[in-house]
């Protein structure tokens, strides 16, 4: 799937987790924001997706990015960092330190085989999965 899609396809799981006012609002100079919506207890919800390649990582800068504008330009209760392949050592604690939400290629095939958002929002990223950079062929 494309970018495009793969932001569709986060907006979808959101509705299917009870999410409501779901919008995928990605384009070009969005400000980090691909998907905004409510969760369902009323909070907003702010999410930047990355479709990489499985083998890639995203870094302390990217999420150093979505962290200056998800809370200040959107007014996120809930910033969400949604992405095809996993995270770095230092973006995982730098999203602990700043109460970022990640979601990594792992924890998307959970969400994606129906773990409830709620449920992956309580996870604390610094401890939870591994920073090990897949092969292409994993």
């Amino acid at each position: 799937m494309d970018p495009l899609q793969f932001e569709e396809y986060v907006a979808e799981l959101c509705r299917r987790d009870g999410c409501t006012e779901v919008q995928r609002v990605g384009a070009a100079n969005d400000l980090g924001a691909d998907v905004i919506g409510r969760l369902p207890d009323g909070r907003k919800l702010v999410v930047q997706c990355k479709r990489y390649a499985k083998h890639r990582t995203v870094g302390s800068p990217g999420l150093q990015k979505f962290n200056g504008t998800a809370r200040s330009e959107h007014g996120a209760d809930v910033p969400l960092f949604v992405a095809s392949c996993k995270f770095t050592k230092q973006a995982r604690a730098f999203a602990a330190r700043h109460g970022l939400v990640l979601v990594d290629v792992d924890l998307l095939g959970f969400w994606n085989s129906g773990t409830a958002l709620t449920a992956l929002l309580d996870l604390d990223i610094n401890r939870s999965g591994t920073n090990r950079k897949l092969s292409p062929d994993d």
